[in-house]
Order: C-alpha cells, then sequence, then structure tokens
C-alpha cells in the first residue's frame, strides 16, 4: 500500500495543525511514551485515564500511551496494558477523554523480549539467539520460526484493538533492544536463517511487523515506528547499519513517522535518558543479589553520561538525507520552543517530548504563551525508577499518587525520593 510522502516543513509553525498520515494533529508536539505503570490488571484505570488527560488538557498534539504489550508475557515492567478484547472499554474510555481535551492519543505497541524477563513475565525470556542479560544475568531462550510468525500476528491483533478502541495512532517498539530491535543487533542476533546475517536480513523481522499492522489497520489509524540509531552496546547495531535499516522500512511505505531514539534498556540504559544516574533508586528497586550489584557496579551498569540538549540531534539529522518518504520524529533533550521550531525547520516533521513532560504535563500551553519558556526538569532520571511501579515526576508532589497509583506503587518495594530531597 502505497503512503503519502512526507511532508514539507519548511517555514512550519509547530504549534498550528499538521497531518500524521489520515489524522490530524493540533501541533507537532507529541507526547513521548514512558511506561506508565497504572495498569495492574493489564487493563485502563482512572488514574491512567486523568494521567493521559492532563497531557492533552496541558496542549500536546498527541500522547503516547505506554507501554501496551502485544501478549500477556509480553511485558517489560508491573503494571501495563495488555492489547486484548478486554481492555477495549478502558482504552475507548480513555481515547475519548484525550480527545475532549482536543489531543490525538497513541498506543504503543511492543514486545518486551529480553527486557521483560521472569519476574515479570514468569516465563524464559525470548531473544534471536541464545543471549544472557548483562543487566539481570538472566538466561534468554532463542525464538523460534514459528513464534516469530505468532509475534507478528500479535502485533497485527494488538493494533486492531487499538483501531477498535478509537485510537488515532500506534507506535510499533522498533527500538531499546525490546524483541523487534534485538534482531537488528549483530551481538544479539546470531541467527543463520533469513532472519539474521546481513542488515536486510536482521531488519526483516521489524518490516514484517510493520507490513502486518498496516494490513489490519488500513488508513483507519496512524502507524508510527520507534527505532534506535544505535544501541550502545558493544558490537550492537550502530548508525550506518540503521539508516539501512530506516531506508528499508521507507521503502516498504507503511509507515507514517518515524521516531528515531538510542540506547538500550537492557545495558547501560543513561546513554538513552543522560543526566544523573540513579543508582541507589535502582539498587532499592531490585532484589538480592541484583541489588548489592548495582551498589557495587552500578555506574558501570547503567552507564553515565552528561546531559545537553537535543542531544540525539547529530544522529538523528543522518537520517533526513536519505528517508525520502516518511516524516521523522525528533526525541531527545528538546526542553524549550526554540528546540522545537529548530527541529522543524530542519526538517523533522515532529518533536516527541518525555521527562519535561512528566514534570510538566502543561508544558506547552505555556510554551505558546511565552517563546521564552523552559522546562522545569533538572534530569535527575529518578523518574526513570518509578517505572517499577507509577511512572511520575518524584519533584512533583501532585503526581505521587492516585487512587489506584497509591497501592500498586506501593506494592511495588521501590523506595521513592520526597520532592525536597530529588
Amino acid at each position: 500500500m502505497a503512503r503519502p510522502s512526507s511532508p514539507s516543513t519548511d517555514s512550519a509553525d509547530p504549534f498550528q495543525p499538521a497531518t500524521l498520515g489520515p489524522v490530524t494533529l493540533r501541533n507537532r508536539i507529541i507526547k513521548a511514551a514512558t511506561s506508565e505503570g497504572r495498569s495492574p490488571d493489564g487493563l485502563v484505570t482512572e488514574d491512567l485515564i486523568e494521567f493521559h488527560r492532563r497531557f492533552a488538557a496541558g496542549g500536546v498534539g498527541m500522547t503516547t500511551v505506554a507501554y501496551c504489550t502485544v501478549s500477556a508475557d509480553a511485558a517489560s515492567a508491573p503494571g501495563q496494558i495488555n492489547m486484548s478484547r478486554r481492555a477495549i472499554p478502558g482504552l475507548r474510555k480513555l481515547a475519548d477523554t484525550v480527545h475532549a481535551a482536543g489531543a490525538a492519543v497513541s498506543a504503543q505497541l511492543g514486545h518486551a523480549g529480553v527486557v521483560g524477563g521472569r519476574r515479570v513475565n514468569k516465563v524464559t525470556p525470548m531473544a534471536p539467539s541464545r543471549f544472557i542479560n548483562p543487566q539481570s544475568f538472566e538466561y534468554c531462550r532463542p525464538i523460534t520460526r514459528t513464534e516469530i510468525h505468532t509475534v507478528i500476528e500479535q502485533f497485527g491483533d494488538a493494533a486492531q484493538v487499538a483501531v477498535d478502541a478509537g485510537f488515532d495512532a500506534v507506535e510499533l517498539h522498533m527500538g531499546h533492544l525490546y524483541l523487534p530491535s534485538s534482531f537488528l543487533s549483530p551481538a544479539m542476533n546470531r541467527r543463520k536463517d533469513e532472519y539474521g546475517g546481513s542488515i536486510d536480513n536482521r531488519a526483516r523481522f521489524c518490516r514484517q511487523i510493520a507490513q502486518r499492522v498496516r494490513d489490519v489497520v488500513g488508513d483507519n489509524i496512524a502507524v508510527i515506528a520507534k527505532l534506535s540509531m544505535e544501541d550502545g552496546l558493544r558490537g550492537g547495531i550502530a548508525i550506518p547499519e540503521s539508516l539501512r535499516v530506516a531506508q528499508l522500512l521507507d521503502a516498504d511505505r507503511n509507515l507514517d513517522a518515524i521516531e528515531l531514539t538510542q540506547g538500550s534498556s537492557v545495558f547501560k540504559p543513561m546513554y538513552l535518558f543522560r543526566g544523573d544516574t540513579p543508582v541507589d533508586e535502582f539498587a532499592a528497586a531490585m532484589k538480592p543479589p541484583i541489588s548489592l550489584a548495582l551498589k557495587v557496579m552500578g555506574k558501570w551498569a547503567l552507564g553515565s553520561y552528561p546531559y545537553r540538549d537535543q542531544y540525539m540531534l547529530e544522529s538523528a539529522r543522518q537520517f533526513l538525507p536519505v528517508v525520502a518518504h516518511t516524516p521523522l520524529i525528533l526525541l531527545g533533550g528538546i526542553t524549550s520552543r526554540r528546540h522545537i521550531v529548530d527541529a522543524v525547520a530542519e526538517g523533522f516533521s515532529y518533536v516527541a517530548i518525555g521527562r519535561a513532560l512528566l514534570r510538566e504535563p502543561d508544558l506547552i500551553n505555556q510554551m505558546a504563551k511565552d517563546p521564552t519558556k523552559r522546562s522545569l526538569c533538572n534530569h535527575n532520571n529518578k523518574c526513570m525508577v518509578t517505572v517499577f511501579g507509577r511512572t511520575h515526576c518524584v519533584l512533583d508532589p501532585e503526581q505521587r499518587y492516585g487512587d489506584i497509583g497509591d497501592e500498586l506503587f506501593r506494592s511495588s518495594g521501590v523506595r521513592e525520593e520526597r520532592a525536597d530531597t530529588a
């Protein structure tokens, strides 16, 4: 199915309406996916609805619900939505609420693979080849051909759930060494069949997922892929090969946008986030012996990378001249109106913002009124650890707990820092 060419962004005002496939957004700013942990039974809760209503009311063009698993054993952390048919009523209520506040809504679809582990899914995690997770020291078994095709179908089924629930878009998680992304990594994919070897072969799984989802949704909703430019793992995927993956996905014309990201959730995750490394908080969230290992080797395992504004821009701009048809979304360190304007002027069709919106859900409305407004996020990254309970900014006491979030977060065993000590 032929997709429309990438829209021109020359001199476009990012705070004015823009099209994303079949969807019109009120602006070019997307709330990036940040796994919320507000769904203890795999279903939408009022707490989750309120979480996304705040971003919609705060001015984003679209908010992304994350992380939505394509099967019951595909979660990356506790409290995530399982995209089953029984989730539709809650998802529909969430979509209606976001729409009433003026924004569109997307569901991030994913299979965690090695990122999930037994602790979350109670099954041995799958990888392209045998793999030992360097963070949890957990064995990950190779996925079979039959299971590959099952997962592809699961992505299609999950996308149909999003359509039936009235969502405007789905985002296919092909980053951070989740299962689709792990196929792209030569460090993790040592297969000898058609899914291993050359980068064209290693990209086959991602392309087949995108094709299946497009076949299912048609032109009813937009389809986005979140693609890692580099995973930061020794021997992993780097920009030359990820450029090829982007070209292949672009040539297939199954996507309405590609959101460019980097880093992994398997090793040195701070390569994705940048800024402070919350070693003590991560250690407190884990059980022995992992907690003890983190206390000793946390900076090495998590990584330490200084924060700078627009820290993904240098890598992401290399994709602009080689992706001919598919609009690109810039992510990473976007904290001011000037960053947004400059990104669109350079050729990115949209921007995605995560931590800054966790800190201030109404940041976009503030920027629209005051061009000098900058985010209050200080990149302490303690929000990363709250993913094991209920994702929120630890600097904002109003976000700490909700009716459901209180019980869920406390039961997770994470010891949260108070706002005055963060």
